[in-house]
């Protein structure tokens, strides 16, 4: 009987590990069949990305920024994440197409090895979702939400009257000047849709491992842009006082609805990176202004737990911007050495080292690696625009998981 008994056992073993098996099959095969994650990147200068990747290094002295860059070390980090680009030539003008695995050299195309919020997204979203993903980023350089990117249900752009006014007066062709602007009303918003469709229609094209019977799901929307409109004072004539940019809200409003119809996703997830640059305000100005108007559209009821915030000052380094403001010191005094024609190249060279020694610490000038740009580019750090990518992706993830707990709903919150 003993020998039954152990043969039953055996067969009562196998026969679970069978079943264990045929489940983690099955189990295999139905992550296989979710639908592809895809997610729009959008915007201007800073969705392209100036962050050099010779800036990662100030990540590692930083201990908030050091467990980021661990993982944009790794290429197994992003090793299930794709990425499709429409980019810029650098002069504010379509340049071309660049797609494959994600990457360092994404972010703006205009000097090699530069990164944008894709990069630290497509890190975050692999380790959230831990599903494959596509991205699919369009952004230029210099291009408003009131002309260029202006939505279709805005209609053309039409110049207010401080506008018709001024132009007037300064002797310009105001009729040639309202034509052409009405002319260029749309025209990347229009890119933008148009090349979302085309990688859509064709998604094995960018990403060869896709399966049309796995299909795709348009998971989320990042916008992060703005520049151009907070220093358009011409289109935003009472831009230095509150409300100044409501018009930017109501065209943002209608952005997001716009985006919805064209693409039929009628629920797609939105996240606005409100404009950070220069960091904390201590007192209310244009920038503040111009950042409560950015921010509004995801305080709207019709928006409640579908569109939220990342208020991207959170992300800004004063020290590292304090470092720059003192830079251009040196490129002053560089440039006055330039007319000293008595002194020779080399003589010139290290009159500029001296000065710098002189108002760095060695520090002071290693800490300054983690800057490859200007401050309207939040000074090229991917210290600065990592964290950033980082948490347009969780706030994407959050939104999606706040909207299945409460029904659609999701208090307004500003990550």
């Amino acid at each position: 009987m003993k020998p039954r008994s152990r043969g039953l056992c055996v067969t009562t073993i196998t026969g679970t590990a069978i079943l264990a098996l045929f489940a983690s099959n099955a189990n295999m095969a139905a992550a296989q069949k979710k639908p592809l994650k895809v997610f729009i990147l959008a915007g201007q200068s800073n969705m392209e990305g100036h962050a050099k990747a010779s800036t990662f290094d100030a990540m590692e002295w930083d201990p908030l920024t050091a467990p980021l860059l661990k993982e944009m070390r790794s290429p197994k980090a992003y090793d299930k994440v794709w990425i499709s680009y429409l980019y810029g030539d650098g002069g504010g003008n379509p340049g071309g197409e660049k797609h494959g695995k994600l990457a360092v050299g994404y972010g703006a195309q205009n000097a090699p090895a530069k990164i944008g919020p894709e990069f630290t997204f497509g890190i975050a979203m692999q380790k959230l979702t831990n599903e494959p993903v596509l991205i699919i980023k369009t952004a230029w350089g210099g291009k408003s939400l009131n002309t260029d990117f202006r939505p279709p249900s805005a209609g053309p752009y039409e110049m207010n009257q401080f506008q018709l006014d001024r132009y007037a007066k300064q002797g310009k062709d105001v009729e040639k000047m309202k034509s052409e602007r009405a002319a260029a009303s749309g025209r990347f918003y229009r890119l933008m849709t148009d090349y979302v469709k085309k990688v859509l229609a064709d998604i094995k094209r960018v990403y060869p491992n896709y399966d049309a019977n796995q299909g795709y799901e348009l998971a989320g929307f990042a916008w992060f842009q703005g520049w151009n409109d907070l220093v358009d004072g011409d289109a935003y004539p009472d831009h230095e006082k509150p409300g100044g940019f409501d018009s930017y809200s109501m065209l943002l409003s209608q952005f997001i609805r716009d985006v919805r119809k064209d693409l039929a996703a009628h629920t797609l997830p939105f996240v606005i990176g409100v404009m950070g640059v220069s960091g904390a305000q201590p007192t209310p100005n244009k920038m503040t202004y111009f950042r409560e108007a950015m921010a509004a559209p995801a305080h709207l009821p019709e928006f409640k737990g579908n569109v939220v915030n990342v208020l991207t000052e959170k992300f800004w380094d004063p020290r590292l911007e304090e470092l720059v403001t003192r830079s251009f010191k040196v490129d002053r005094k560089r440039d006055e050495l330039e007319k000293d024609t008595s002194l020779t190249a080399e003589l010139r060279a290290e009159a500029v080292e001296r000065f710098r020694a002189e108002i760095f610490t060695p520090q002071e000038v290693k800490l300054l690696r983690g800057a490859s740009n200007r401050e309207y580019h939040y000074l090229g750090a991917a210290k600065i625009l990592g964290p950033i990518g980082k948490a347009l992706a969780e706030a994407l993830v959050d939104l999606k998981k706040h909207r299945g707990a409460a029904g659609g709903v999701l208090p307004s919150i500003n990550y």
